[in-house]
């Protein structure tokens, strides 16, 4: 099979010839892994999906010091804080859906398409409406706000919700063949609200994504969230990312429990990945593969991403190891 045919058969729960490798964000460490390019790496590590690459206008202070378009407040790249509290802040910190246009380079994503015709091109950003609403305000003023005042916060994900759509149309338009919603919903303990909260404030949202995207949607979610699990199917996501091991969730249970009607994705623990003992890497690796690989519908990533702090090695020898584990199976 090509890459993108095995990915193709993973997300329709076929046994595929072996194992996707789906990492989906690795920009973190790519000169500590000898990569010379973002799009370049995920070939070269092996990975069956390319991430296309999008653009952060200049004029944004995201990622750097002052308040963003979206009204999320950094401070040398760090988010602090959100300033929208208002009907006016909230139309004053929400770009014209037409800006989505200027998020990718037209010509870098053809060259990307062109260096690799058999991968599958993914894109993927946390752009959600649940994640993109509690940055805008704050978390404190989100979640009283839930409480206190539940139409404005309705404006608000109506908003946050037509920006994402917007952003991954032009995504799917220049080519992406499967695109992940980031959308950080649970901790460790379970789920930020509530399930019932979750039916009222996130899943009508969700499902409008979905069913406005001409693409197949992958949800991300970093904690537990297992109880959400059943809405991520009612949304129509035709996965989910992360499958947090750190928040106790189990590849092999889940598999039992959602794996007909959903493909996982991730589970390996980052922890691992952060530390000195390649051998524990190895036992992670061979742990998910035999947890998810069994009967498809499994694709082989990290809990999260690749990240910066990372032990090099210890990342080195995860890609080389499952490629070896994977190839062999």
């Amino acid at each position: 099979m090509t890459p993108r045919e095995r990915v193709q058969a993973g997300l329709e729960h076929r046994v595929p010839d072996q194992i996707p490798r789906f990492e989906i964000w690795i920009d973190g460490l790519l000169e500590d892994l000898d990569q010379e390019d973002g799009p370049g790496a995920y070939a070269s590590l092996g990975q069956d999906a390319v991430m296309m690459p999008s653009v952060n206008p200049p004029e944004s202070n995201a990622w750097r010091t002052g308040v963003d378009e979206f009204g999320r407040r950094w401070r040398d790249g760090t988010y602090v804080g959100g300033v929208v509290d208002t009907d006016e802040d909230l139309e004053r910190y929400s770009p014209h859906l037409s800006a989505a246009e200027g998020r990718f380079d037209r010509d870098e994503v053809a060259e990307v398409r062109t260096r690799f015709p058999d991968h599958c091109l993914i894109f993927g950003t946390h752009i959600g409406p649940l994640t993109a609403g509690y940055l805008a305000m704050g978390f404190e003023r989100f979640f009283l706000r839930l409480h206190e005042d539940p139409a404005f916060v309705h404006r608000l994900l109506t908003t946050r919700t037509a920006w994402c759509i917007a952003v991954y149309e032009r995504a799917i338009e220049l080519g992406a063949e499967v695109v992940v919603l980031g959308d950080d919903g649970a901790h460790g303990g379970g789920p930020l609200i509530s399930p019932g909260m979750w039916r009222e404030y996130v899943l009508p949202y969700h499902r409008e994504i979905v069913e406005a995207l001409d693409a197949p949607v992958i949800w991300h979610s970093d904690g537990d969230t297992t109880t959400l699990l059943p809405m991520a199917i009612e949304a129509g996501f035709v996965g989910v990312h992360g499958l947090d091991p750190i928040a106790g969730m189990d590849l092999a249970a889940i598999k039992d429990g959602f794996g007909e009607e959903l493909v996982l994705v991730g589970n390996a623990d980052v922890r691992v990945l952060c530390g000195a003992d390649l051998e524990a890497v190895r036992r992670e690796v061979d742990r998910c593969a035999a947890e998810g690989g069994a009967g498809g519908g499994y694709m082989m990533a990290s809990c999260n991403s690749i990240f910066e702090g990372m032990n090099p090695e210890a990342v080195a020898e995860f890609f080389r190891y499952e490629a070896e584990v994977i190839s062999g199976r």
